[in-house]
């Protein structure tokens, strides 16, 4: 679709396209509906960036919370969502050795407990030595930089999500 159909898109419609650009998140959608409209495409994401940048901690930490755990409990009882799978398959997490995915359960576990958020970043810019290697090395991090850092491969999610649904006007 162009950005001239999303900006003629009712509400409800538009939270109903957009509502899992931000993974399971659709308030990220009807928090920038009303900024209609929206000059371009980079219009669209700037104003989906700006709503997530302008959120307390708390909030970024609840977006980071709506992510499943890379190749964990939703991807093995196929309960993720369409974009997740097609994502996480395109890293290959969907193709682990026994030894890979114990090795992902256990950095999973740790992130997780350690952050009170699930481990985040973008599948689709990644493959799944990248995603174990990176996943590794963030467990070293502090909570504010993995609250940054999340935030920043939400964004990148989003933006490749939002290029799936919107036809874009020039390259980000």
């Amino acid at each position: 679709m162009d950005i001239v159909s999303v900006n003629q898109l009712s509400n409800e419609d538009f939270i109903s396209q957009f509502g899992n650009v931000v993974e399971c998140t659709s308030l990220c959608a009807a928090a920038v509906a009303g900024n209609r409209p929206f000059l371009n495409f980079n219009d669209l994401y700037r104003n989906l960036c700006d709503f997530i940048d302008a959120l307390p901690s708390s909030g970024r930490a609840g977006i980071l919370r709506s992510h499943p755990d890379l190749a964990g409990r939703l991807a093995k009882a196929n309960a993720l969502t369409v974009e997740s799978t097609q994502e996480q398959a395109s890293a290959g997490l969907s193709n682990l050795t026994k030894e890979e995915m114990q090795l992902i359960d256990k950095y999973n576990q740790d992130y997780r407990q350690k952050f009170g958020f699930p481990f985040v970043i973008c599948a689709r810019l990644n493959n799944k030595e990248r995603i174990i290697n990176a996943l590794k090395a963030r467990l070293v991090n502090d909570l504010e930089q993995e609250l940054n850092t999340g935030i920043e491969e939400v964004k990148k999610i989003m933006l490749l999500r939002l290029k799936d649904i919107v036809k874009t006007d020039s390259n980000l």
